[in-house]
């Protein structure tokens, strides 16, 4: 089969495409024959091995040597003990930490699978679990009438999560570049911030604030936040995540604000209810741009640059 291989952490043009051996799945697993796959931030850091935390598992060389986590495709085979599906099954998944999604074909357990709803797209569906996910674990901090800040607002995280707060009746601050407030405002944001000209930590306050891409300190979120708010970084540097779990720990105890690590539950019962509401059309799925498998260097550096509106898919084959 193809597949997008790297041996080494570096920039997009490590990747190469390669024939390599299709998988056999084992006990409790599925083979899926991948249609489309989504780039995210876990992909990008992958590549290049940084935060160090994206280099768990294997520090000098990438453990997982073909990227892709988020997938859409059709079950190709069943190993021992699969019951849930069945040759042909449209389905779609989050296989993070295993990878393998830049391929033709990805074995994966069974319990990370879902039936795909047919009024999806496979694009569609490719580009929902992990951004669903985070948007879900997110939204579901703030109450009505809440003041949300989303910093990576215009992102595939941030555009579902921009949707499900403004529907939940929370008052959203969309952060992102210039070029993208345009889209942000059309999707609901109450407020927008051109992050290279304003601090967004120097307006407020918020009763949360999400951070996709946090890099400021502990001490600039919290004057940011009213009292008894709540901060979370979801993605972001090394630093910043240990800042937060140590300064941040002490920064909250000391004034009533709580800063910290958001912890995002994986599988399907974190990314299902969002689909089905995508499925039912109450929530829209934003995709930039569609790339093909040989594209997929150019399809991780127009995620990682920070160029798309919304998700950015990889289409392996056609539908």
């Amino acid at each position: 089969m193809r597949a997008v291989v790297y041996e080494r952490y570096g920039s997009p043009e490590q990747l190469q495409v390669r024939d390599v051996p299709r998988p056999v799945p084992r006990a409790g697993e599925a083979l899926v024959e991948v249609v489309a796959t989504s780039v995210n931030l876990s992909d990008w850091e992958g590549l290049h091995g940084s935060p160090a935390y994206a280099r768990l598992g294997g520090l000098f060389r990438p453990r997982h040597r073909i990227l892709g986590s988020d997938i859409a495709g059709r079950i190709a085979a069943v190993g021992e003990g699969v019951t849930r599906f069945a040759i042909g099954d449209e389905v779609f998944g989050d296989i993070m930490p295993r990878y393998g999604g830049f391929a033709e074909f990805v074995a994966v357990p069974e319990a990370a699978l879902a039936p795909k709803p047919a009024q999806l797209s496979f694009a569609e569906a490719s580009a929902l679990p992990q951004a669903a996910a985070i948007a879900t674990h997110a939204v579901a901090l703030a109450e009505p009438g809440a003041r949300m800040l989303l910093n990576g607002a215009g992102g595939g995280s941030g555009t579902l999560a921009m949707q499900l707060a403004t529907q939940k009746g929370v008052h959203v601050t969309a952060v992102d570049n210039a070029g993208k407030l345009d889209f942000l405002r059309a999707l609901g944001a109450d407020e927008v911030i051109d992050y290279r000209c304003e601090d967004f930590t120097r307006r407020g306050p918020y009763d949360l604030i999400v951070d996709l891409v946090a890099r400021r300190s502990v001490f600039a979120y919290g004057r940011a936040l009213a009292k008894g708010g709540r901060c979370v970084m979801v993605g972001g540097t090394g630093r910043a995540l240990i800042r937060m779990l140590t300064a941040g720990a002490l920064l909250g105890a000391l004034t009533g604000r709580r800063l910290g690590v958001l912890f995002v539950r994986q599988g399907p019962s974190a990314f299902v209810p969002v689909a089905e509401r995508c499925a039912a059309g109450e929530v829209r799925v934003h995709i930039d741009r569609v790339f093909s498998l040989d594209q997929v260097p150019e399809a991780l550096a127009w995620h990682g640059e920070g160029r798309a509106l919304g998700k950015v898919v990889v289409a392996v084959r056609g539908e």
